[in-house]
């Protein structure tokens, strides 16, 4: 797989807006070179691309933390071996990452390599900075005897299918696990860790934890159901977006 190619608020006086204003002024300027205005709009255009690969890389961050480990939902029947099928990773993962402004989309490209094919996944978000990651898969055509088991058709979408959920999981840092509770207590809560980070986070939103159990309707922090963690996560990020 390749890919190819703390953020402060920006200042009105400062930055790309100011430089944004200096062109505008500019531009009524009969006496601009040209070639100078050349240079200012691509200068520009770096620093907004820098600020949004900034707002990328804070968001990524952001989904990595609270993406879950996902649980292994299928059985390949020939080796034995579990694995999280596309609609699981999907299922799983698609919440969290539309939330924190991120899309994916893929496709495929000409592969050098014979019997492979190159999957593409252009991973874009909201501020406007997209990552290119690729994957070059071996077509699915056989069993574990050699024996053709597929069609052409057939493996070139499997094979697909395998590539969507590889990158997915790879671009998002995601973890499979074989337990229902992922890690959790028995009676299905947030584990020490995941209380630990909501605590955390409600300190740095000034949030009233009190009020905030309410909110959850639960009767402490420690009573709060896994499956209600990362929307615990987002109201505080909501609250911390309303209060800038």
């Amino acid at each position: 797989m390749n890919a190819v190619v703390s953020h402060q608020p920006e200042d009105p006086a400062s930055g790309p807006t100011a430089l944004i204003q200096a062109i505008e002024r500019a531009a009524v300027n009969p006496a601009v070179d040209v070639d100078k205005m050349e240079r200012l709009f691509a200068l520009q255009e770096r620093m907004l691309s820098r600020n949004a690969e900034i707002a990328f890389n804070e968001a990524m961050r952001a989904t990595q933390a609270e993406m879950p480990k996902i649980k292994r939902n299928k059985k390949n029947s020939q080796t034995g071996s579990l694995y999280a099928d596309l609609e699981a990773v999907t299922d799983a993962a698609a919440p969290i990452y539309t939330r924190n402004g991120f899309s994916l989309s893929f496709g495929q490209a000409d592969c050098p390599t014979d019997g492979k094919i190159r999957i593409l996944c252009w991973c874009s978000h909201a501020a406007g900075h997209t990552r290119l990651y690729q994957y070059d898969a071996s077509l699915d055509m056989t069993g574990l005897k050699g024996a053709p088991n597929k069609t052409a058709i057939q493996a070139e979408g499997s094979t697909f299918s395998y590539g969507q959920r590889y990158l997915t999981k790879l671009i998002f840092n995601i973890t499979l696990t074989d337990e229902d509770n992922d890690g959790q207590d028995a009676a299905g809560r947030i584990t020490e860790s995941q209380l630990a980070d909501l605590r955390a986070k409600i300190q740095e939103v000034g949030a009233n934890e009190a009020q905030f159990i309410r909110f959850l309707k639960v009767e402490k922090l420690e009573d709060l159901p896994a499956a209600k963690y990362a929307k615990a996560i987002q109201a505080l990020n909501d609250k911390a977006r309303g209060a800038r």
